[in-house]
Order: structure tokens, then C-alpha cells, then sequence
């Protein structure tokens, strides 16, 4: 069981910046790593991707504002967001997928953008 730890969420004005970082319990090497977010009423949507061979995916709206990176060594993952935006306001999560038994959540760490 690879347990995810969502960490650096809070309160940023827009256009501000914040990185959040999950760290993982075990080895995250075999893993696709994801970041998720959800805000009130929407459904869960895939922000970032990096697969386990490199492979990058992020959400249109979020290209060349945010980078994601792995740490394979350190067992992290981070999202830094740039120019952020008040519908970049959600929680965001952390996931860690290998197969359909092998999809793994962090809890969330909330992302607040004021205007």
C-alpha cells in the first residue's frame, strides 16, 4: 500500500505562485504520478501528468503556467503553478497509478486564488 502526502496549499493572491509537493511512503519509480484537482461543484480533473517513462501530459489550461517534476530518489513529486488564477481554485491530489488495483490518493491539499 504506497501511501501519498499532499503538502503547500493555502491562500495565494492571482498571479502569485505556489508548488505544492507529495511525498510518497514507498518507491514511486513503477508509477505514472498525477496531480488531480477538484473545485466545489465540478468534477476531478487530470492537471499534470508524468509517466514512469517520462511521458508529459498537462491540462490545456494549465500549459506553461505549471510544471510538474519527479524525484524517483526522493520518492516526490511537484507541481509548481505560476500566474495563478481564481479558477485555479480546488483541491488538489496527488495519484499514483500503475494498474487498476495499483491507483493510489493522496488527501488533498487545498489551492486558494483570490482576484
Amino acid at each position: 500500500q504506497l501511501q501519498l502526502v499532499e503538502s503547500g496549499g493555502g491562500l495565494v493572491q492571482a498571479g502569485g505562485s505556489l508548488s505544492l509537493t507529495c511525498t510518497a511512503s514507498g518507491h514511486i519509480d513503477i508509477f505514472d504520478m498525477n496531480w488531480f484537482r477538484q473545485a466545489p461543484g465540478k468534477e476531478r480533473e487530470l492537471v499534470a501528468t508524468i509517466g514512469n517513462v517520462g511521458n508529459t501530459y498537462y491540462l490545456t489550461s494549465v500549459k506553461d503556467r505549471f510544471t510538474m517534476t519527479r524525484d524517483d530518489h526522493r520518492n516526490t513529486v511537484h507541481l509548481r503553478m505560476n500566474a495563478l488564477k481564481p479558477e485555479d481554485t480546488a483541491v488538489y491530489y496527488c495519484n499514483a497509478l500503475r494498474s487498476s488495483w495499483e491507483n493510489y490518493w493522496g488527501q488533498g491539499t487545498q489551492v486558494t486564488v483570490s482576484s
